[in-house]
């Protein structure tokens, strides 16, 4: 290899740097990813905004204790808040759908919760699909809390079900049971920050059977979060320097694909495939994303295979765990590319999604290299439901 892609720094869109321990959006990144710790343990948070404060809950997580703490902290019943294709099936109604026909265009939607269903399990039931045991009592709706739609995106970047335990906080809630606050502002303008946050943090030559001329990059955001990696195939420093945009794949991490080798979809030979791809073309970049299951974490993937099994195809098994068809973050690809001196790229995708969020985030897509593997007897469905409902192009 010739050297080191030159780096182009760590900006945000307005071009200000992002350092220093005393910048108030790195703090701002801390806060709340210290607020998704609290929900995945079971401990309730307080969300403040312009329009009030409310104490939540990860339905998921929650014990007795939590549960306790936020009757302690609220004056009112709590309820819980779903997305509209969990709430629906809790409901046993219709899905609520938004403007243009899409329930992801609902933020949430509120259920009353007596004193019956203020219960762990019970909660467990109400915000999991696939919980072995049900809850008789079907609970009402309720007028919707402030601030509903930056509690489940909380629980979403915490990649737990976005069911969330919520009551209006009374003053001084926080402070008295030492329960964490963070802004609704902070939550909702979290992915942003963390993706133009990003910065390089390690970077070793590792040899790969499919091509021996490769090294990792692992980028970390200022929060402190999990790692994305840049996997660097040849002599990528000296397409640049010519001018030729070079092959790059926005691969999103797929533990049982990548790693295992699963039938159920077409990520392992993708990966596999892109790296094979780049060496006979001489060098190339693959963007590995930590975004497991479009977005929704592999628990919450393993959970959607458990609806599919059940009938659902993939965008439907996903909005039943109420998570939008996908979740992922292109600006994070975007961010580790200009990182990497790279602005123009010819992307090795079936999904006009992808072309379209590289280049919303500044990416220019001088062309698109088609990357297509057969189905293999198990995956036919999902290959069809990714053309059919998602867009790919296959075929």
């Amino acid at each position: 290899m010739t050297g080191k892609l030159a780096s182009g720094g760590n900006a945000d869109t307005a071009g200000r740097p992002l350092s220093g321990a005393a910048d108030p959006r790195i703090l701002a990144l801390r806060q709340v990813h210290r607020a998704v710790s609290e929900l995945r343990r079971g401990t309730p948070v307080l969300i403040r905004g312009a329009e009030g404060a409310i104490l939540v809950a990860a339905a998921e997580t929650v014990g007795a204790r939590g549960l306790a703490e936020i009757a302690s902290g609220s004056t009112v019943t709590p309820v819980l808040l779903l997305a509209p294709v969990r709430a629906a099936a809790v409901l046993h109604r219709p899905v609520l759908q938004g403007p243009s026909g899409k329930p992801d265009e609902i933020g949430a939607v509120a259920l009353r919760l007596p004193a019956t269903l203020l219960d762990p399990a019970k909660l467990r039931s109400l915000a999991d699909p696939v919980a072995a045991d049900l809850v008789p009592e079907t609970p009402e709706r309720a007028p919707l809390l402030p601030l509903a739609s930056a509690a489940l995106g909380l629980a979403k970047l915490g990649r737990l079900l976005p069911a969330m335990v919520a009551a209006v906080a009374h003053e001084g809630a926080a402070a008295r049971l030492s329960l964490l606050t963070v802004s609704a502002e902070d939550i909702l303008a979290y992915p942003l920050a963390a993706a133009i946050s990003l910065k390089r943090v390690a970077e070793a030559a590792v040899p790969l059977e499919d091509a021996p001329d490769a090294r990792i990059v692992a980028y970390r955001a200022a929060d402190g979060g999990i790692e994305h990696l840049a996997i660097l195939v040849g002599d990528v420093e000296a397409q640049v320097a010519a001018g030729i945009a070079p092959l790059v794949r926005a691969h999103s991490e797929c533990f049982t694909g990548d790693l295992l080798g699963s039938l159920r979809c077409d990520c392992g030979p993708q990966l596999r495939g892109a790296i094979k791809r780049m060496a006979a073309d001489g060098a190339g970049i693959l963007v590995y994303l930590a975004q497991e299951g479009r977005g929704i974490g592999l628990v919450n993937k393993l959970r959607a295979y458990i609806l599919q099994d059940e009938g659902l195809d993939t965008l439907d098994a996903n909005r039943a765990l109420g998570y939008g068809a996908d979740e992922r973050n292109f600006l994070v690809a975007a961010t580790m590319l200009r990182e990497l001196g790279v602005t123009r790229v010819r992307l090795l995708t079936n999904n006009p999604d992808k072309i379209a969020g590289l280049a919303a985030c500044g990416i220019e897509v001088e062309g698109r290299e088609s990357h297509q593997f057969e189905a293999n007897g198990v995956n036919d469905h999902y290959l069809e439901t990714k053309a059919r409902r998602f867009g790919h192009l296959l075929g």
